[in-house]
């Protein structure tokens, strides 16, 4: 999967900026090339859509049939989702939210989302500690104009982003990828974390602890985007309230 958001869209950590990326002779592309290169490496099945100079969602199947591991993708009221992995309680998770037995882990995504961003009576960090499963997902909305990722901590997926040659935000779960397409800004998604284009990176594991950026040396000795670690002697203060039925969830920290 990959999922690029313009740097107008989505304000990334500073520190997956690497300094390499400048000086190297390979220098971070373009989002129109990355989503080149991507359709390219799967002619026949890859799912890619422009949202104008905001976003692009490209999407290609496992190639694995027998693996138990999944890619989803689909879109929903203008709330678009890429899902990888599973969720051993989908059914339940459909009960609680009034959806179809037939509803797949992508469609329960981003009913929750919708749920949280308009009404959500759980904070969000609550809500991902309720997936049971290995997980990573990003959504995209079109009407709030943002973004949410999350990743679980049971490493069973592999997310990574980084910052493409105009500075938008990369993420996709194929290292080569992002490799490809970022030089040396980039760096592993954080386990048990989420991202809003708003709010920023936080654990939902540990939801009052500041994140902590760690430098990142690869096999080269090249300084590349930085791993970010829970700091768990830190406390993270979010008081902004929520404002209204269109407000949007991830700005409350009574619902993050």
């Amino acid at each position: 999967m990959l999922a690029i958001f313009n740097k107008g869209v989505v304000n990334p950590p500073q520190e997956l900026h690497s300094p390499a990326s400048l000086s190297s002779s390979r220098k971070p592309k373009l989002p129109e090339q990355i989503c080149k290169d991507f359709v390219q490496s799967h002619p026949s099945n890859t799912c890619l859509i422009n949202f104008g100079n905001d976003a692009s969602l490209a999407y290609a199947p496992l190639q694995n049939p027998y693996s138990t591991s999944q890619r989803l993708f689909c879109g929903i009221d203008n709330i678009y989702c890429i899902f990888m992995g599973s969720l051993n309680n989908l059914s339940n998770l459909n009960k609680q939210y009034g959806l179809s037995k037939g509803s797949n882990e992508a469609m329960f995504v981003i009913e929750a989302y919708r749920t949280l961003r308009d009404r959500g009576p759980y904070p969000a960090h609550e809500v991902l500690k309720d997936l049971d499963g290995s997980f990573g997902f990003v959504v995209y909305d079109i009407k709030a104009g943002s973004i949410f990722a999350a990743l679980d901590a049971n490493e069973g997926v592999r997310l990574f982003w980084g910052i493409a040659g105009d500075g938008s935000v990369v993420i996709s779960d194929d290292l080569q990828v992002i490799k490809a397409s970022c030089a040396k800004s980039f760096a592993p998604f954080p386990t048990g974390c989420m991202f809003h284009s708003e709010q920023g990176l936080m654990s939902f594991e540990h939801p009052r602890s500041q994140m902590k950026p760690m430098p990142r040396i690869d096999s080269e000795g090249v300084m590349c985007g930085a791993n970010f670690k829970v700091d768990v002697q830190s406390r993270m203060t979010t008081t902004m309230p929520r404002v209204g039925s269109e407000a949007n969830w991830a700005l409350s920290g009574s619902h993050i």
